[in-house]
């Protein structure tokens, strides 16, 4: 068992404890457990380019996953819960991941504390990345949320502090949250791809700390929400390649996020923008730091509308451009994608998308495309689920 994972199952062992839980027993029942989760089997064809690793030029069925979620409320104010997720996208994943593992204590409605894995409340749609049952999309926006970078970005080891403020009927809600702690990502993660096609490997991934925050207004006009999210980040690793071992390091950066969301009857509308600018230096003994300057302006889009009780559409525009990438089409990437949702009954879904790219910024490795990436792509999304 990895150390973050032995002092994580420790300390949520003894939450409880620390926070003034009786010790007493308790039975099954006083311990209110809830299990869920999903399972989900998608399918992928693209022209052009081979995406994510999938082979999806050919046709793919490489995309599985599978969450299981355990809570238990052994207090009131006290929840404790774990999920565990099994993945397949191509050559990423195919084990099984802890998504997260927490202690969550609501003193009252102003003051809340999290404890453990804990999801990072960043962005719009960050927290809820892991609950396919609930989304539209079969892809959320890539320009913000990439799919093979899921687990890296959707929690890190540390807390959560968190809150409602009322501010009067004339002026809505203020929700905030406050985070840090150290975010790990894994070594087959999509974000680290760019440096496995150059032939160099990251055996242990890279980490470092993590801190920032989250402010949503909901404000007086009902169904509309703005807010803002900053996080910086530290993050380094070893690396090996070309006979030697060096190590990967960012210097600490900032990735602000300002978004909105507005949701009326049938209706939903959202929009996002995020900027991604750090300088991450891979140094080698005895040769001058290798650097990759990255100043990302991302931006999605999008809006739904539920057509009848069970079925659902939806479009989105998705762009990313990085100011500092040479003038090729892996500069940027533009995405006009179509959904649909139909539900069964509450237990069985099925999606189909489509998607229209321009650029290769996003889920293309060059190894995976031994022809050259070609700059634009069709692709043809279906994905069918179970929930319970």
């Amino acid at each position: 068992m990895n150390r973050p994972l032995l002092r994580l199952l420790v300390a949520l062992a003894g939450l409880p404890l620390c926070l003034g839980a009786p010790a007493s027993a308790q039975s099954i029942d006083d311990l209110n457990l809830q299990l869920h989760g999903y399972a989900t089997q998608g399918f992928i064809y693209s022209t052009n380019n081979t995406w994510d690793t999938t082979d999806s030029t050919d046709g793919s069925a490489a995309w599985t996953e599978a969450v299981v979620n355990l809570s238990a409320q052994p207090e009131p104010k006290l929840r404790i819960g774990v999920q565990a997720r099994y993945f397949l996208l191509g050559d990423y994943g195919n084990a099984i991941a802890l998504d997260w593992a927490e202690g969550d204590y609501k003193f009252n409605e102003h003051f809340g504390l999290r404890a453990g894995k804990v999801k990072s409340p960043i962005g719009l749609l960050n927290e809820t990345q892991d609950i396919d049952p609930v989304q539209l999309w079969i892809l959320l926006p890539q320009s913000i949320y990439p799919i093979a970078s899921r687990n890296s970005l959707l929690s890190h080891y540390g807390g959560v502090v968190y809150g409602t403020l009322a501010l009067g009927e004339s002026l809505g809600t203020l929700e905030y949250r406050a985070f840090g702690g150290e975010r790990i990502i894994n070594s087959d993660d999509g974000l680290l791809q760019i440096f496995r096609d150059q032939g160099l490997t990251l055996p242990n991934g890279i980490s470092g700390i993590v801190y920032g925050g989250d402010l949503r207004w909901h404000t007086p006009l009902r169904g509309l929400m703005v807010g803002a999210s900053d996080k910086t980040e530290h993050t380094s690793g070893a690396i090996t390649g070309y006979g030697m071992q060096g190590t990967l390091q960012t210097s600490p950066f900032s990735l602000p996020f300002f978004y909105g969301k507005y949701e009326n009857n049938k209706w939903m509308v959202a929009g996002e923008y995020n900027r991604t600018a750090l300088d991450p230096a891979v140094q080698f003994p005895g040769i001058p730091a290798i650097n990759n300057y990255i100043d990302q302006r991302c931006f999605y889009l999008m809006a739904s509308y539920k057509l009848s009780e069970k079925l659902s559409g939806g479009m989105y525009y998705s762009y990313l451009l990085d100011h500092q990438a040479a003038f090729t089409s892996n500069r940027y990437q533009k995405d006009w994608a179509l959904s649909s949702r139909y539900d069964f009954n509450p237990f069985l879904y099925a999606k189909l998308e489509q998607h229209f790219m321009d650029g290769t910024a996003v889920g293309y490795s060059s190894s995976d495309n031994a022809d050259g990436l070609r700059p634009n792509t069709r692709m043809t999304l279906l994905k069918l689920g179970v929930t319970f």
